[in-house]
């Protein structure tokens, strides 16, 4: 359950107010000020008409009713409707415009997130689950959205209405005012032992949502090995287990909420009788109006009902503040592959030389101590045109030259130099446009086979996808398909095999026709048959190219020009196939190793 520890870390929630994370937040608020400035509009005058109806009831009782005046009571009784339709259309106003600011500031977030996650190098990717990176621009940003929409602007109206009609009912009667009054402290004494123990069972209910998350996410992703050990019972009982921890937490939070309203309405109670009984007995006195009482008495009703908004507020404003902290610690995270400030320009189409010099790499660099080296010293060129192969056991470094040779992560000694130019001088788009690259590890997007090939570029027009599958042999299974090449593939081209994922990858390399093409293990999951398919066509393509092949099986790579066999991490060897296997070391014993398992699963 390391993951839901992880999650739970991530729940835990910090101060209900941070004036620091609220500054920021009001930032995205800025570029949309004019209806900011509309919807406080359409508070403060929301906030009037909630005044407007008993001020006119007392009206209606002390002046129309009490002079017979028919002219009057007709005025009054037309302004009261007007103040009903009034309030009906502001309080629809108000819904657009804080619903339109909390979509906009939602766009702004998922827009500046999403934007950052493409700038983030892979070792960010690695540190962090790509769950948790999905709840920041889902959910996080989701309860931000309601923080504007609902909380940020909105509170502003309950604080108008509490303003308003408190004033108005000291305008009216300030003695029957304080009395009334008088119920407050026990009020705002009951929201803080609500806010204190919402605020614990809000944080014990997204603890548990978290478990539940982290369980699912697992269990479903491994679910064919959860079917393979039949432990489909075994995990049925502990999300039972997970699921009436929720519950309990849930139902302990609507306790509190069961309790503190009847207490709110229990002190309304409490006001209006108060109203009644000091109200009636001054107007026994005749010092106050029958009309003043009904006032005060419908004051009072509208007047508690802002104080439990507000109450409510501080659980949505305590949530916003936790997810805006966990967005901004997102969005300020450092970028560590970066382009350079003055970018060296590489050739358009450049002879296409890769140089190594003394590449020394570490992935878990920090900085303290002597670093766990994946590359030590790693010297070797690749001359324009030629066809290199790299090999070795698991764990050699292979794959981590390409990742450095991309600019995935960033070398800590010596340097990488492109056609003469150190990578870490030239602007990362431009590297990367010279560079195919065709994975073991195929991912494909769920649109159709053209997007996967073109990926959105609108410089590959079709002609030039369907060339590039037909160079690769995709083309026999692509024809096949339902809808051709605007076939959606699924989730992950879950609709394709293993090999035919293969050959769309290739095909896609070659569509975007990169001066230097490297391969890593890109045959590894093929057929014998996809697999001469696949030689043949990057024969044809390689021919003029440099190309840096990575792979296991020594039989795709016997041809190469040159194999540089990689040793934890260092040169070990470099020559010609036949050469090497003369020489009897390192190369030889691998080939020897790999057509003994060959020839005894023959």
């Amino acid at each position: 359950m390391a993951d839901a520890a992880s999650f739970q870390e991530e729940e835990t929630l910090g101060k209900a107010y941070d004036s620091r994370l609220m500054r920021r937040l009001i930032q995205y608020l800025r570029p949309y000020w004019k209806h900011v400035s509309l919807a406080l509009l359409i508070l403060l005058l929301g906030s009037a008409m909630a005044i407007a109806g008993p001020w006119i009831s007392r009206l209606v009782i002390d002046e129309a009713i009490e002079n017979q005046d028919r002219s009057l009571l007709a005025v009054l009784v037309w302004a009261y409707l007007a103040t009903v339709v009034v309030g009906f259309g502001l309080e629809y106003a108000r819904a657009l415009v804080t619903t339109w600011l909390g979509q906009s500031v939602m766009y702004d977030l998922r827009t500046e997130i999403f934007a950052k996650l493409q700038q983030l190098d892979l070792k960010f990717y690695d540190r962090n689950p790509i769950g948790r990176l999905m709840t920041r621009i889902t959910n996080d940003v989701e309860t931000l959205n309601t923080l504007f929409s609902s909380g940020l602007v909105t509170v502003f109206g309950d604080i108008f209405t509490l303003l308003f009609i408190f004033s108005a009912m000291l305008l009216m009667d300030w003695r029957l005012s304080l009395v009334t009054f008088s119920v407050l402290p026990f009020v705002f004494f009951a929201a803080f032992l609500f806010r204190a123990k919402v605020r614990s069972a809000y944080r014990d209910i997204r603890v548990r949502i978290a478990h539940i998350n982290a369980f699912l996410q697992e269990r479903i992703t491994g679910m064919r090995v959860v079917q393979l050990f039949n432990r489909e019972k075994a995990d049925a009982a502990r999300l039972a287990e997970l699921n009436d921890s929720h519950l309990q937490a849930h139902l302990k939070s609507i306790t509190y909420y069961a309790l503190f309203f009847p207490v709110i309405q229990l002190f309304t109670a409490i006001a209006l009788a108060l109203i009644i009984w000091y109200g009636g007995g001054r107007v026994i006195a005749e010092t106050t109006t029958v009309g003043v009482i009904t006032a005060f008495l419908l004051y009072v009703r509208r007047f508690f009902r802002p104080i439990q908004d507000l109450s409510e507020k501080y659980n949505l404003l305590q949530a916003a503040m936790a997810s805006s902290e966990r967005v901004f610690q997102l969005l300020d995270g450092d970028i560590s592959v970066i382009d350079p400030v003055d970018p060296t320009p590489l050739p358009v189409q450049g002879p296409g030389e890769i140089r190594f010099e003394s590449v020394w790499f570490a992935y878990g660099d920090d900085g303290e101590g002597e670093p766990d080296w994946v590359l030590e010293d790693v010297t070797f060129t690749v001359a324009p045109g030629e066809k290199v192969a790299i090999v070795g056991h698991t764990g050699a470094g292979k794959t981590t030259l390409i990742n450095v040779l991309m600019r995935f992560y960033d070398v800590q000694k010596g340097r990488i130099l492109l056609d003469g130019i150190p990578i870490d001088q030239v602007v990362l788009k431009d590297l990367r446009e010279r560079i195919g690259l065709v994975l073991q590890d195929v991912f494909l997007f769920s649109q159709d086979v053209a997007y996967n090939i073109r990926l959105g570029s609108s410089d590959i027009d079709q002609e030039r996808i369907e060339a590039a599958a037909e160079r690769v042999g995709a083309s026999r299974f692509i024809e096949r398909l339902e809808h051709g090449y605007d076939q959606p593939l699924g989730e992950r081209g879950s609709t394709l095999s293993v090999g035919e994922r293969q050959l769309v990858s290739f095909a896609r390399a070659l569509a975007f026709d990169p001066d230097i093409l490297v391969l890593d293990e890109a045959t590894s999951s093929v057929d014998s048959e996809l697999e001469e398919r696949i030689e043949i066509a990057t024969d044809e393509l390689l021919g003029g190219r440099t190309s840096l092949v990575i792979a296991h099986r020594l039989s795709t790579i016997q041809n190469a020009d040159r194999i540089i066999v990689m040793h934890h991490g260092r040169v070990h060897e470099e020559g010609s196939h036949g050469a090497l296997l003369q020489a009897g070391g390192l190369y030889a014993r691998i080939h020897e190793l790999q057509f003994a398992v060959m020839g005894a699963s023959a």
